[in-house]
């Protein structure tokens, strides 16, 4: 037990991505869905590559979604709606006319009226009209019975009884005041304009349409529709070895792999799909993990760049899971090349490829058709990442988006051709799906923004924006440190050169040049290059009181960026521009001044740590040579030549660069360009021979 724990203790970071692998294959497997794959690969239109696929089991032909929905429409077409008798409405009604028709009448003829007799035929005949008009319905107008022919027959349900019905049997508002007007013009009473007007008024539909009883009529006749349209016997063959999967062929196999995977699905066999699936998970993840550790170990490294890749790959395998298990049809809305612009736009090329290649790779296990959406998502991803390379505008991602809508509808519309040999087939709700899945690209613009804030990444659309002169801290060295904002910009130009030579990330070089000696502000005459007025402070000062200035300019720099707030990766050019080195200028004049007093070279050196990149080499030497170029009485070739020769050979010597990745090559073709950048400054000119 103590041996493990000291075990943890020395690797505890293995330790930790272990579980951090362990605990997204865990969730990978959680979200997968529960059921089998077909083992067969098939396409419409291509032939046939395994072996003669013989039936293993009595299983139906399913119908194609045409064939259900023509015979859906067949059952519908026969289908009568459902109204409901309102009994309640006639009592209401009738007691409401009466109501009315005693009012009106004392209105008229007064309270004492002696008419009785009359006042009461009226009354009679009035309640004896609405008891024919209720009694037969007034139907409400609706959709389900509008220009419907009289004959056309309804269900009117009546307590828990329901009566087949003709429209003509039944009055609407409009034929229920024909219907009044007729009856009284036939009584010939002699207040029929007060009657008739009373009546109208007591009119109310007491037929309404029930669509809960016709929703279950209409999904009765619906289920009694066969899904199926017959059987293929166990031991028949299904289709032969080199066969063109035409329609039918293809039906017949889509009907055995749905069969086969519900099969699967039962509980005794779910525990192999599930291993099986374990196993798979399982495998493409170890595959990302040796990429990363063969190509990207610097990546493999960092924790927080690992999640951010592991948390790209597991959101969008979840959104596809959740998409095929609510609706597997909404698929292609996905913007699955989300994957390598987000990566790209981060890392380089490579990472961005493989990362989304492992996330089609886990997604391909869930969806149908495996081949199809795989090969549309690669190529669709592939532009992406191309459209990205040089991303320096946001109206790139405009561009991107177009580009990958244009390639999912060429590619769709290629595999129609060679599935069905026609366009007969094409489906135009596909091209706003994918026209919606290119438009949510635009999203990987605040998507990198909110990456950038939680995992402390920079792109080059941010580096630029820090590298504009008029950011308040370039601003602000600009005013308070005339001399050190010239040297970083010079620093800049010169290093941008040298790294692009190399292949190296030019924007965060520049970015990190124009950054490096911000800490020079807080005490900027003390450095040569802002004294103007010919008083050098240092004079006053002690050597190591010198150094301690000089050398804190690092920790101040540090200080400051954090205040801005600037990227981690920018504040480690200020932490290493100097790497371990010694301000040798000040420990060489105290060695001289006090010999008898043994100088501490701890106390001139500074703090590191040592550059661990091309870009934060490549400032340290551009920084070196541009600032002693400054001394040189004589600006000639063999005075910059020695010099940058003389001052890189020095860093080597003392292990500068022992934590980049510089090859002697790429220091040769540095100091090319160092020379050429400094010739260029102080306009050095090539004497050419006399002819």
């Amino acid at each position: 037990m103590n041996k493990f724990l000291n075990w943890l203790r020395n690797h505890y970071d293995v330790a930790g991505k272990g579980l951090l692998f362990a605990g997204v294959i865990v969730l990978l497997i959680a979200i997968f869905p529960r059921e089998g794959k077909f083992r067969y690969e098939y396409q419409r239109g291509k032939a046939w590559q395994h072996d003669d696929l013989i039936a293993p089991v009595d299983f139906g032909i399913l119908k194609t979604e045409e064939e259900l929905n023509q015979e859906k429409a067949l059952a519908l077409k026969d289908s009568r709606p459902y109204f409901s008798r309102l009994n309640g409405i006639k009592t209401q009604q009738s007691h409401n006319f009466e109501i009315a028709f005693n009012n009106a009448w004392d209105a008229r003829f007064g309270v004492s009226s002696g008419e009785n007799a009359t006042r009461q035929a009226h009354l009679n005949a009035g309640l004896q009209i609405l008891d024919t008009l209720f009694s037969r319905g007034i139907i409400g107008l609706t959709n389900e019975t509008e220009n419907k022919p009289p004959d056309f027959e309804i269900f009117v349900v009546d307590g828990n009884t329901a009566f087949r019905i003709p429209l003509s049997q039944m009055y609407t508002i409009a034929g229920a005041g024909k219907y009044i007007s007729e009856k009284l013009n036939t009584l010939q009473l002699e207040q029929s304009t007060l009657l008739s007007d009373l009546l109208m008024n007591a009119l109310r539909q007491n037929i309404v349409f029930d669509a809960q009883n016709t929703r279950r009529a209409e999904e009765a006749l619906i289920s009694d529709i066969p899904v199926m349209r017959g059987m293929v016997q166990a031991g028949e063959k299904v289709i032969s070895r080199g066969e063109i999967v035409n329609s039918e062929s293809f039906r017949v196999l889509e009907s055995l792999r749905a069969d086969y995977e519900s099969r699967l699905g039962e509980s005794f066999k779910y525990n192999y799909v599930l291993t099986g699936q374990s196993m798979l998970i399982a495998i493409t993840m170890i595959a990302f993990i040796l990429f990363m550790v063969s190509f990207r170990r610097d990546i493999f490294a960092e924790n927080k760049k690992l999640i951010m890749l592991l948390l790209v790959i597991l959101v969008m395998v979840s959104s596809a899971a959740y998409t095929i298990r609510v609706n597997p049809a909404l698929l292609p809305l996905l913007p699955f090349v989300l994957v390598p612009i987000v990566i790209r736009v981060f890392f380089d090329t490579r990472l961005a490829f493989f990362v989304h290649v492992v996330t089609l790779i886990l997604t391909g296990f869930m969806v149908p058709n495996g081949f199809e959406f795989l090969f549309q998502q690669l190529i669709a991803g592939i532009i992406a990442i191309i459209s990205v390379a040089e991303l320096r505008k946001r109206s790139q991602f405009f561009l991107t988006a177009l580009s990958i809508f244009i390639t999912y509808a060429v590619v769709y519309l290629g595999m129609l051709l060679i599935q069905d040999g026609s366009l007969v087939n094409i489906q135009p709700e596909r091209f706003l799906l994918y026209g919606g899945s290119a438009m949510f690209t635009l999203f990987s613009y605040p998507l990198i923004f909110l990456f950038e804030k939680l995992f402390g990444q920079v792109t080059d659309v941010t580096l630029m924006e820090l590298s504009d002169t008029n950011s308040p801290l370039l601003r602000k060295l600009s005013l308070h440190a005339p001399g050190t904002f010239q040297h970083s910009m010079q620093v800049a130009n010169i290093a941008e050169s040298a790294i692009y030579e190399i292949g190296g990330n030019t924007l965060l070089i520049r970015a990190g040049a124009l950054y490096h000696d911000i800490g020079k502000m807080d005490m900027p005459m003390y450095f040569i290059e802002n004294q103007t007025t010919g008083i050098n402070p240092h004079d006053e000062l002690g050597y190591e009181e010198s150094a301690r200035i000089i050398i804190g300019h690092v920790t101040k720099g540090i200080e400051m960026a954090k205040k801005y707030k600037l990227p981690e990766i920018l504040i480690d050019f200020i932490r290493t521009h100097h790497g371990t080195r010694v301000a040798e200028y000040f420990y060489n004049r105290q060695r001289i001044e006090f010999p008898e007093k043994e100088a501490d070279d701890k106390d001139f050196r500074y703090p590191g740590p040592l550059p661990y990149s091309k870009e934060t080499s490549v400032l340290m030497m551009a920084d070196s040579v541009e600032a002693a170029s400054r001394s040189l009485e004589h600006h000639t070739i063999e005075s910059i030549d020695t010099l940058v020769e003389s001052i890189i050979d020095r860093q080597i010597e003392k292990q500068q660069f022992i934590n980049a990745e510089l090859t002697l090559k790429d220091i040769t073709k540095i100091k090319k360009i160092l020379k050429k950048k400094l010739m260029s400054i102080y306009h050095v000119r090539i004497a050419y021979p006399e002819a």
